[in-house]
């Protein structure tokens, strides 16, 4: 079964491949970060529903942060021309960051996370404003999405990372709005 989604993938990324933007045709008007967020929030219904078709298709099995970025990319692709996965940063600190997705026309950085153990639940946030200072004078980044899927339930207080991370942050002349989606 995973041999088809890799078919499939292998397929967006060739496309991807031939596919010429041209930065003059998408303005960041053309997809709207609430609607970005709607789709991300049907996350697991999408999962749910190739997980259990009728038919042989394509089963997701997220077992790792790499499987939850490709059903992302596949969820979101459609609406974002633009979308590029992988994108290293500039040099911050002597260290470079990946950006899991970058849209420049969006002006968006989504990062996805995996919580992958008990202890990492308890230590995302600083995991989280380890990525916020990382891209608070990013030049592409208004909006940073966070997308964490936390399939067993290892975030000891979701409701408060919530109200820690999803808020605008003033730096200088600069606004980054961070969102924060968490699904099981």
């Amino acid at each position: 079964m995973n041999n088809k989604l890799n078919i499939l993938l292998s397929g967006i990324d060739q496309i991807r491949e031939n596919h010429v933007y041209k930065q003059e045709d998408h303005k960041k008007e053309n997809v709207r970060i609430d609607k970005i967020l709607d789709a991300l929030s049907s996350f697991t219904d999408c999962v749910r529903y190739l997980n259990t078709r009728r038919s042989a298709g394509a089963l997701l099995n997220l077992d790792s942060e790499a499987s939850v970025q490709d059903a992302l990319f596949l969820m979101i692709r459609p609406w974002i021309i633009d979308l590029v996965p992988e994108n290293p940063t500039d040099k911050i600190a002597n260290r470079f960051s990946i950006k899991d997705f970058l849209s420049k026309s969006c002006h968006l950085v989504i990062e996805v996370k995996y919580i992958r153990d008990k202890e990492h639940g308890k230590t995302i946030v600083q995991e989280l404003n380890d990525d916020i200072e990382t891209y608070r004078y990013h030049h592409y980044c208004d909006d940073l999405i966070f997308f964490i899927y936390d399939p067993d339930g290892l975030i000891p207080d979701a409701g408060a990372v919530q109200r820690h991370i999803a808020s605008s942050r003033a730096y200088d002349e600069k606004v980054l709005k961070c969102h924060l989606i968490i699904k099981p």
